[in-house]
């Protein structure tokens, strides 16, 4: 063997893995493998690296033979479909892993003939598992099984250290029947008596064992009523407790509202009259009291003496705050200044609706039981998973509610303009609340275009400028004066019971009048209940919105939903400060329903209310006021997949736009139509034309490079630059975007160079690749 030699395997509690060598074919040989034996299934890979994506092998030890053929050589079979023909470097390691994968095999034997019955014989395992005696029961008679498959393990080492030693006496006996005399007759005798002592050693040793279990199973009833009565005992004391803290916050409550009547009864009485005890609590939600799950701070309403300063211009720097904070309400659309000769002009008429999505049923376990631990964008999927929209236009949703963007750039105070970015940040994930399909994966290449700067001044561009890693730049500008870009890269993994999706690369927001930059990252989205269950999306994380003029920063945390919180669902709280750390607005609400604001009159560290000896920041706020709200799903989206209004108008035919634009993919417009069969095979061709289509690139960059052209004629394309790792040898250049170094961050992007709009005026399309 030209390899080099295996390094003994190691067991991991119940896992053994090594370095084996594989039987593939007469051309090849053996090939060294890496080889993992965990819970009765042993699986193979080429490297250490495949572990996480990709497995080439396995073969389940509960119905296998498992025989050994010379000294280094073993053998294992299931009846004909699977066969491995091993070869361990030394005979020592070739025993180390017969001796394991017996023990292996007897265990994944005794699973499979106790899991037809297992449901009976601790039924009280099923039921009531988070109350008392229920749980309690199962975790000892789990427990009990576990010693019980110990001592198992423990007969099985005994029959095979009975059956290697009978064939060890056998051995001896052969060699005494030889007549040795002497010294050598004398040794043999010798290492006979050994081998019976270690034979009656070990026979007992398993009878101690299953004494020590028979103990434990005689009392276990009374392990588990003493652990009954622990558990009611702390069930008891946690009831107390909670009704501890409902009095005191009643109690914080009412005085609050006590110390406060008459200024409320000011602030409110032309709002609400009539409310009477109730208004006073409905305060208190107003000003988003967190009490109980907000650990970073705490936001209580500020002194009456704030709002009749404000309100009477008694110090300057008061009227000052209460002019900026009435700004935040007013609604400064660019529309108002348009000039009546444009207001006249037809605008076009946008669809509402879409096909209704087909009932198609489909095994979800059958396609999704090979992709745990792995990338999904790097799966074929049926267009049954999918909604007929592509991640480009997914992306341009982002500007769903784009007036926020277009308010922030009227704003004189930089503080002001960062509470709209904000909500422009958390806007963009309402959109996803109920949306559990998955967007197409666009095609290298594939573009999409969102010109509404009639409509509303605004005019979007997405390319797919990256496959492996998938990448998606992005450019809005606006005559409104804001600048929106971004390039995207989506990581998502399959974890069994949710799918995470992780979006990687920073979002960039500009503002022509201040010159402001703005910059912030998505949070993670995750998709529960993938196998069983009603499927539902959640959004969690934190982000850090900065602005890189004036050094102004908000953190905002999106909190991840819990059966056990007694907060508001989707909960997203954020603070705006200046450079020096100053806090000037509170922000609070939900990702998928609104957002409101507060200004911060006063800051303060609070002792009392610190969780463990920490301290919060307990803020002084007016009163709140909203800052975005969520628009109002159309009629039936619920059958057009929980489609926006900008949503059913993405992809609208449209005249002009360029051949590699989202909307002319084939497979996308036949699943709107509800032609999903049609699709699928549309997508299959879309999929493998891509794939020649890379080849092709790869075979002309090594053509370039055995003829003698310098490497950087092959890699001064970004794309090459970005994902190296992934993709060596791919010169595919992107056509609206360039690569270079982000001024800002120092990442490695795709920012638009120009030209589409002019292409499309003109109605020129040189360039475009042809990848439908």
């Amino acid at each position: 063997m030209s390899e080099p030699k295996s390094p003994t395997p190691t067991p991991a509690g119940d896992t053994y893995k090594g370095w084996v060598f594989k039987w593939t074919n007469y051309i090849k040989g053996y090939q060294r493998r890496w080889f993992v034996l965990s819970n009765g299934l042993l699986s193979y890979y080429r490297t250490q690296a495949e572990m996480g994506h990709t497995c080439r092998g396995t073969i389940n030890l509960a119905t296998a033979a498992i025989s050994v053929d010379d000294a280094c050589n073993f053998v294992i079979t299931n009846g004909g479909a699977q066969t491995y023909h091993l070869k361990a470097s030394s005979e020592v390691e070739r025993q180390r892993w017969i001796t394991a994968l017996e023990l292996a095999k007897a265990k994944a034997a005794r699973m499979q003939a106790e899991s037809d019955d297992s449901g009976d014989d601790f039924p009280s395992s099923s039921v009531g598992g988070g109350q008392g005696g229920g749980s309690q029961n199962s975790e000892v008679q789990s427990t009990l099984r576990t010693l019980g498959s110990k001592v198992e393990d423990l007969s099985t080492c005994n029959d095979l250290i009975s059956k290697h030693g009978s064939a060890l006496q056998r051995s001896l006996s052969e060699l005494d029947s030889l007549r040795l005399t002497g010294e050598a007759g004398d040794k043999i005798r010798q290492v006979t008596e050994r081998a019976t002592l270690f034979r009656i050693t070990s026979n007992a040793m398993i009878n101690a064992c299953r004494d020590f279990l028979t103990l434990a199973q005689t009392h276990s009833k009374r392990w588990q009523k003493a652990l009954q009565a622990e558990r009611e005992q702390r069930v008891r004391l946690e009831e107390a407790l909670e009704q501890l803290a409902k009095q005191h916050n009643h109690l914080e409550r009412a005085f609050r509202g006590a110390s406060q009547a008459h200024s409320s009864a000011d602030n409110k009485g032309a709002a609400g009259p009539g409310k009477g005890e109730a208004s006073d609590e409905d305060d208190d939600n107003e000003f988003f009291d967190a009490m109980e799950d907000a650990p970073e701070f705490i936001t209580v309403p500020a002194d009456p003496q704030f709002h009749k300063r404000s309100s009477s211009n008694a110090s300057g720097l008061n009227s000052d705050m209460c002019s900026d904070d009435q700004s935040l309400n007013e609604e400064p659309l660019a529309m108002n200044q348009e000039s009546p000769s444009q207001e006249l002009v037809p605008l076009r008429k946008r669809r509402t609706r879409i096909p209704d999505k087909p009932n198609y049923s489909l095994n979800l376990w059958s396609i999704m039981k090979n992709c745990i631990g792995k990338d999904l964008s790097k799966i074929p999927m049926p267009v049954n998973f999918n909604e007929p929209i592509s991640m480009l236009q997914r992306l341009s949703e982002d500007l769903e509610y784009h007036e926020l963007l277009d308010k922030a750039a009227k704003c004189h105070s930089s503080l002001e303009q960062m509470c709209y970015v904000v909500a422009f940040c958390v806007s963009a994930y309402s959109t996803t609340v109920y949306r559990t399909g998955k967007p197409f994966n666009p095609l290298l290449g594939e573009t999409f275009e969102l010109d509404r700067q009639r409509e509303s001044g605004y005019r979007s561009l997405c390319e797919q400028v990256s496959h492996h890693p998938p990448a998606a730049a992005h450019h809005a500008i606006s005559d409104r004066g804001w600048t929106l870009r971004q390039e995207i890269t989506v990581a998502s993994k399959f974890r069994g019971k949710y799918l995470s999706i992780m979006p990687l690369g920073t979002i960039h927001a500009i503002f022509e009048k201040s010159n402001n930059h703005y910059t912030w990252k998505k949070v993670t989205t995750t998709v529960h209940n993938i196998i069983v269950g009603k499927l539902w999306i959640d959004q969690s994380g934190e982000i850090d919105i900065v602005n890189h003029t004036t050094g102004d920063r908000c953190h905002l945390k999106f909190a991840p939903y819990s059966y056990f919180s007694r907060d508001v669902a989707r909960k997203v709280t954020g603070v705006v400060m200046d450079k020096d750390g100053k806090a000037h607005y509170v922000l609070s609400g939900t990702w998928d329903e609104k957002m409101e604001f507060s200004r911060v009159m006063q800051s303060s560290r609070g002792g009392e209310n610190g969780a463990e000896g920490k301290q919060k920041t307990v803020y002084q706020t007016l009163k709140a006021r909203e800052l975005w709200k969520r628009h109002p799903l159309p009629d039936g989206a619920e059958s057009m997949y929980y489609f926006t209004a900008l949503a059913l108008t993405l992809n609208e035919p449209e005249e002009g736009v360029a051949p590699t634009d989202s909307r002319r993919r084939p497979d996308q417009r036949l699943m709107e139509d509800g032609r999903w069969e049609e699709a699928n095979g549309e997508k299959q061709r879309l999929e493998e034309k891509q794939r020649s289509a890379r080849r092709e690139r790869e075979r002309e960059a090594a053509s370039q490079r055995a003829s003698g052209q310098s490497e950087e004629a092959v890699d001064e394309d970004s794309f090459v630059d970005h994902s190296m790792k992934s993709a060596p040898h791919d010169t595919h250049k992107a056509l609206w975007f360039e690569s270079c170094e982000d001024q800002i961050t120092g990442e490695r992007v795709h920012i638009y160079k120009g030209g589409y709009w002019e292409a499309k005026e003109l109605g020129t399309w040189e360039g475009c690749p042809d990848i439908f």
